[in-house]
């Protein structure tokens, strides 16, 4: 007797849920795996699954929208470079093209072709973000893309099982730290085979010969909850503008909205000139956080698979600082693509009044530090350092913003621990910055202080990529804006925000990190709240 609708809609509900747990195990590989404190530390990585066709079926949770949403449009670009005719059981492929993949050299992605006896079934795919790619190391001060470290088209790293050496080989002599770099790229394949043992396993347990029909299941669900979720959104066009400081000159981020009843499509015409540095956003990765946004906003519960990401689309003339093209330095892409989340969410603020927070810090404060001996006949080894922070999200319509928390990123502050633990650097305070959030109704979210030197014999060669320091998050609903960031020495020198520079080995570098804006009118503010904060030291 066969199977009646409900029942048959039961199953495909199971075999769904099981795909997240075999996704989530694959994400989990990679962070046990992984040498950077980048990926084990704060997750910055993707992972996910796809039909044959490239269309993304699931992702897992553990990831940030930077990697899965721009490798949803990756996996279509390996399939056409390699060609469907020389995919073969035991291959693995791998790219850091900013234009074919997440948007800068520093993240790689790997995918993994899956097969039934002979035939091709689906992919796996995995992104992380790696501590070195050689050029000027992780940094905005490149004029173009090759000053920005060693690019690799899509290519096998693995043909039929055998790895290619030869590749290895090349990388292992174009970065500075090699065994982190090429220890994460096999950790990214051990997570994919990881994946395809798993998803193996599944398809025999559930009686299935491939994904074909899970997937449509999955489209069709997820395509019909979208559409339902646009309609909170009248149809018309919405507009929004950000300043934000930019490269020496402050930067104007522009977007138009344009709602029907098919999708939301984003505009960014009147967005500021590229750079000559390496602030610069490939498209796909504006359109990564455009999407995010959107989905937060409208359908925060629905997952993230080709039928969600497929309704939201951009738009942008060549030659603005969201639509950076080959050979553009994009190294830091970044700091101005974060932004595009509460660019685009203040777009349609108007419309969802009760639903859009304030402005926050947005993009994360990176920094990659390398650390060099400080007398030239020092024996002391040269270390790659890279850390991220998070300053303050804004105010939501009925609570407070969240603290040192990553929007919209999502990646997780590293430890002080883990960050002293590979590298010769000593964070020597990391608290909560007091009075850093908005006022109002619901206060901003607060940002954080961190002061952080060089042990003894070292100094560091610092790549700053800050923001919000001349524009800080402005607040909605009456809500006050954010604190500014700061960028100082111990000895109230000031430091760059953005490009290297040298901090020398008897000083500390100081980060205040930037609050988030408030919602609503101070006057509001319940006075038990506001007490708290007082109590809490949010608030002086």
């Amino acid at each position: 007797m066969g199977q009646t609708t409900s029942q048959r809609e039961v199953h495909y509900q199971i075999m769904w849920n099981r795909l997240i747990s075999v996704l989530e195990e694959q994400a989990l590989t990679l962070v046990r795996t992984a040498f950077s404190t980048s990926v084990r530390e704060a997750g910055d990585l993707s992972a996910g699954v796809f039909d044959r066709e490239g269309r993304m079926v699931a992702q897992a949770v553990t990831g940030t929208p930077g990697h899965v949403n721009t490798m949803a449009a990756a996996v279509p670009h390996f399939i056409n470079d390699i060609g469907p005719e020389r995919i073969y059981p035991g291959d693995v492929y791998l790219t850091n093209d900013p234009w074919k993949g997440t948007g800068h050299l520093h993240d790689i992605t790997v995918t993994t072709p899956v097969f039934v006896g002979e035939e091709l079934i689906g992919f796996f795919a995995s992104t992380a973000h790696v501590v070195d790619v050689g050029g000027r190391g992780y940094g905005p001060d490149a004029n173009e893309v090759y000053e920005e470290g060693i690019r690799i088209p899509i290519m096998k790293w693995a043909e039929r099982g055998d790895l290619n050496r030869d590749l290895v080989n090349i990388l292992r002599n174009n970065v500075r730290e090699s065994d982190q770099v090429v220890g994460d790229i096999h950790g990214l394949a051990a997570s994919n085979e990881t994946g395809r043992r798993r998803l193996l396993d599944m398809l025999e347990e559930f009686g299935l010969d491939d994904l074909d029909d899970l997937a449509e299941f999955i489209f069709d669900r997820t395509r019909t909850a979208t559409l339902a979720a646009l309609e909170a959104v009248p149809n018309g066009s919405y507009a929004n503008t950000m300043q934000v400081d930019g490269y020496n000159d402050t930067i104007t981020l522009a977007a138009e909205l344009t709602v029907t009843d098919e999708g939301i499509h984003a505009d960014f015409t009147g967005t500021s000139p590229l750079s000559r540095f390496g602030v610069n956003v490939p498209i796909t990765y504006a359109q990564a956080y455009f999407t995010y946004g959107m989905l937060v906003a409208l359908a925060p519960e629905l997952p993230n698979n080709y039928a969600s990401l497929f309704p939201f689309t951009v738009s942008a003339p060549p030659g603005v600082i969201l639509n950076a093209q080959d050979p553009d330095p994009v190294s830091v892409r970044h700091v101005f693509g974060h932004f595009v989340t509460d660019l685009c969410m203040g777009a349609i603020a108007p419309a969802l009044p009760h639903v859009i927070p304030a402005e926050g810090a947005g993009a994360l404060w990176n920094f990659q530090a390398s650390a060099r001996a400080a007398e030239p006949d020092s024996q002391l080894p040269p270390v790659e350092l890279l850390m991220f922070n998070s300053g303050g999200t804004g105010a939501r319509p009925a609570i407070d913003g969240l603290t040192a928390t990553a929007f919209p990123s999502g990646v997780m502050t590293m430890s002080a621990e883990a960050t002293e633990q590979v590298g010769p650097i000593v964070i020597w305070r990391k608290e909560i910055r007091e009075n850093s959030g908005g006022d109002g109704e619901y206060r901003g979210g607060l940002g954080q202080v961190i002061e952080i030197g060089p042990v003894d014999g070292y100094m560091f060669e610092f790549s700053a990529m800050f923001d919000r320091v001349d524009n800080p998050a402005r607040g909605r609903a009456g809500g006050g804006d954010g604190a500014p960031g700061r960028v100082y020495l111990d000895d109230g020198t000031p430091f760059p925000t953005k490009g290297k520079k040298a901090v020398p080995a008897d000083r500390r570098l100081i980060l205040e990190l930037p609050g988030g804006g408030g919602f609503g009118n101070p006057s509001d503010r319940d006075p038990a709240a506001s007490e708290n904060d007082r109590k809490q030291g949010y608030v002086s």
